[in-house]
């Protein structure tokens, strides 16, 4: 093409190098996720409080990272994603390594809290770029994988984690899963490019409060919120692990060494699961995998609160857990990708994970209430069977819903404007 006097040259973009990037960041964001359930046991007993403060300091962690996420409806339209990411990926890291120099329990959560808000970006921001960069018939591949690399991270610290512990002690731990995720956030910014496209569209689309309104009088999306916020009742990173460790561990009073097998054995059934559910969503639709998951994660959290302290009925629940109970989300998100043209995407993502980890996240300060009520031999048994009940109900609010892949305005599939980023 001849040189055009002031025209833009649009930046070179490589979506494999953008989701292999976000993907390790996610793998680090998980890996800060699985360790906390260990590290918060640790505080538990250097600081003195009850089992009931650490799902306040979680709830609190998780509301105020889902509010976070409010914003980015409107950042999204003058900000690229990938400074985005870097910004609040710095954030994350150093806050998290930064709760190793707590000396109580208040700066602890202080810290944690401030750490987990910086972690907000990395679904809403990064599905956004990934929905951009990747055409529908590989969204929810590239989505699941997203998920699933986070997962990895999710694995190998469910592994090596208590091992991590017992040499360098949970201050040490925080500074090791904390580093990296600043480093990460630093790659992502110079080496991630994107074109602007969704956020020319969405600027051409109208106002924030316009695109809220198209938003929200989408049925699908409507439906697809009303499910992220009941299905966050048993969500399986963040709640169902955490739950499930604090239960095994609490109440059951299972041996260490028994109870870190059985973590691992849950988180290890975190990778695999959501990249088959892409593959298959794909293939056959994101409704029957989506409402399959939900149901098959019910099941799993009966089989496990019913085994009472038989071990192969533990790890049956356990397994069927792991199986089922984290791959509903991403399934969601991509579902979300399909129904929303590039010109509302990045509305329609901040409004799905502020109320999935914001207002969906008021069900672990309420099982923390439940706890501190009926304690901990009573309690937890309600909670799993609140999250069984959580999930039937958002199989039951995806169940009428139709695939919408091919639903993408034209103005979608045409050229839009390139800003140069």
């Amino acid at each position: 093409m001849p040189y055009q006097p002031g025209a833009v040259t649009a930046p070179e973009i490589h979506p494999e190098r953008t989701l292999w990037l976000l993907s390790i960041a996610h793998a680090v964001n998980h890996a800060q996720a699985v360790i906390l359930p260990m590290v918060f046991l640790a505080v538990i007993d250097e600081f003195g409080v009850g089992v009931e403060a650490v799902p306040f300091v979680a709830a609190a962690g998780a509301i105020g990272s889902g509010l976070v996420q409010a914003s980015f409806a409107v950042l999204t339209r003058h900000v690229p994603r990938r400074w985005l990411m870097g910004i609040g990926g710095i954030l994350f890291g150093v806050g998290f390594a930064a709760q190793g120099l707590a000396q109580n329990f208040g700066a602890f959560a202080l810290t944690n809290v401030a750490s987990r808000i910086g972690g907000s970006p990395q679904h809403p921001v990064g599905n956004g770029l990934l929905a951009e960069q990747f055409p529908p018939e590989r969204r929810g591949f590239a989505i699941s994988a997203h998920i699933s690399g986070g997962n990895v991270g999710t694995v190998v610290v469910a592994l090596a984690g208590p091992l991590l512990l017992a040499a360098v002690g949970w201050r040490g731990v925080s500074v090791i899963f904390g580093l990296p995720a600043a480093l990460i956030a630093i790659a992502i910014v110079s080496w991630v490019r994107e074109r602007g496209t969704d956020r020319a569209a969405a600027r051409a689309e109208g106002t924030v409060r316009q695109a809220l309104r198209v938003v929200l009088a989408d049925r699908v999306l409507r439906r697809v919120y009303l499910a992220s916020v009941l299905g966050g009742g048993g969500r399986g990173l963040g709640v169902a692990n955490l739950f499930a460790l604090i239960y095994l561990s609490k109440v059951l009073g299972l041996p260490d060494s028994t109870t870190d097998l059985m973590y691992g054995g849950l988180i290890v059934l975190s990778v695999p699961m959501p990249l088959a559910a892409g593959w298959l969503s794909d293939r056959i639709g994101r409704r029957p995998v989506i409402v399959g998951a939900y149901l098959g994660g019910a099941v799993g959290f009966a089989i496990f609160i019913t085994a009472g302290s038989s071990l192969l009925g533990l790890w049956a629940g356990l397994a069927v857990m792991g199986l089922f109970s984290f791959a509903e989300s991403p399934q969601l998100q991509a579902l979300l990708a399909d129904a929303a043209p590039a010109g509302i995407r990045d509305t329609a993502f901040a409004v799905y994970f502020t109320l999935a980890f914001g207002v969906g996240s008021l069900w672990t300060a309420l099982y923390g209430a439940i706890i501190q009520m009926m304690g901990e031999t009573a309690g937890l048994p309600i909670v799993f069977w609140a999250m069984a009940a959580s999930f039937v109900a958002a199989a039951v609010v995806m169940f009428p819903v139709r695939d919408v892949v091919g639903r993408a305005t034209a103005r979608e599939l045409a050229p839009e404007p390139v800003e140069a980023v």
